[in-house]
Formats: structure tokens, sequence, C-alpha cells
């Protein structure tokens, strides 16, 4: 049985640069460590409809399942490495969207 996959859908402003960016360089490792996919990211996202338009960078990755997800987020390298985002930005939202599953 396949697993469904889930996606992160992540608002920010990013307050300061250095601190990001040292978040950034460890991100990636961490995210293949639990098999995740980096999708895209924007910082001049357009909101087409809906009362509570977005501002800041938006952010999309996966995971192949919300165990990987939730495994990742509980990393000790990633709560650790987090710490420089905390202190880089101001965190909108981080969602975990779930997939479809998969169809036979």
């Amino acid at each position: 049985m396949q697993e469904t996959p889930v996606y992160m859908v992540v608002n920010l402003h990013i307050t300061d640069k250095d601190e990001y960016r040292k978040y950034e360089k460890g991100f990636f490792s961490i995210l293949k460590k639990y098999n995740g996919s980096f999708i895209t990211y924007d910082d001049t996202a357009e909101t087409l409809e809906g009362i509570s338009p977005r501002e800041g960078r938006m952010i999309i990755f996966s995971f192949p399942s919300e165990q990987m997800a939730r495994d990742w987020w509980a990393d000790s390298d990633y709560q650790d490495l987090s710490e420089h985002r905390r202190a880089g930005t101001e965190m909108q939202f981080l969602t975990m969207v779930k997939g479809l599953p998969p169809r036979d």
C-alpha cells in the first residue's frame, strides 16, 4: 500500500537575511534525509481571490508521507537549525496539507 504524500505550505517575512541564509544552507540536507522534495518559493505570489492576501515569501515542499513530515519536524538537527529561521523571519504559517491518496 502506497502512502499519501503531504505538502508543506509556508508563508514568512524575512527580517534578517544573514540569519535566514544560515537556515537555508542547512535546510536541504535535512529535507533530503526524510525524502522531502522542494517544489518552489515565490517572493511575489499573487492572490487572485480572498480576504487575506499573503505577503512575503511563500514556500512549498513535500514529503512522501505524513510520518516522514512529522519526523522531519521533530528532528533535533532541524529544530536546532530552525532557530536561525525563527531569528531571521516572522513566520505567518507552516501548514501541512495532505495530498490525495494514490489511485488504483
